[in-house]
């Protein structure tokens, strides 16, 4: 009798411990634009910008990272995400990489109470893995207008899209392809920006 309870308890312990295996830690990916060369010369040195926060067509953005196999077909990676919300990613990196062109006489978030002469606006039309087959590829898509915020006159608007191989068909590989695909969209607005 006390083997068959034993057993019983035995089997149970067993069991319990399967249920409860740990899901694998969550991995956390930033955004890094990486440093872009100053400008000697602009139009604009004399100017303050404000960066508008990122807004989208799509889908919500957040901190998820996102794949799709078609284009009607989307998902999210479960052990793994972006570090901040995309959006804030985004706005945080435009700032950053437009500081450090020295482009401007400043460059302010949105959300600051100094005036402006400038406002560079944002839409994201993609920023996610697609997967298509044997192909695997970041692409970033995201349109900017630059906005004269005296007179509320659009100086000029842009979209630019990109498409990175993946090294790996992961959130891994998809991370470090959409930092090198934001890398190439960094320079690509400030020559933009400096351009009359």
């Amino acid at each position: 009798m006390q083997i068959k309870y034993i057993c019983m308890i035995m089997t149970g312990l067993l069991l319990s411990g399967c249920a409860m295996k740990e899901a694998p830690p969550m991995k956390n990916y930033t955004l890094d634009a990486g440093s872009v060369p100053v400008v000697q010369a602009g139009k604009y040195r004399t100017e303050v910008l404000k960066v508008s926060y990122p807004q989208t067509l799509k889908e919500k953005v957040t901190d998820k990272m996102c794949f799709s196999y078609s284009s009607s077909d989307r998902g999210v990676y479960v052990n793994s995400q972006w570090s901040n919300n995309l959006e804030k990613l985004i706005e945080g990196n435009i700032i950053t990489v437009l500081q450090q062109s020295g482009l401007f006489k400043a460059v302010l978030p949105y959300a600051s109470t100094a005036g402006e002469d400038l406002r560079l606006e944002s839409m994201i039309y993609d920023f996610s893995h697609h997967v298509r087959g044997d192909d695997s590829y970041a692409v970033i898509s995201i349109q900017f207008a630059l906005i004269d915020t005296d007179t509320g006159r659009l100086i000029k608007t842009k979209r630019f899209s990109y498409r990175e191989d993946t090294p790996t068909v992961d959130a891994k590989g998809y991370a470090q392809a959409a930092n090198k695909a934001f890398e190439h969209l960094s320079n690509d607005l400030i020559l933009w920006l400096k351009r009359n």
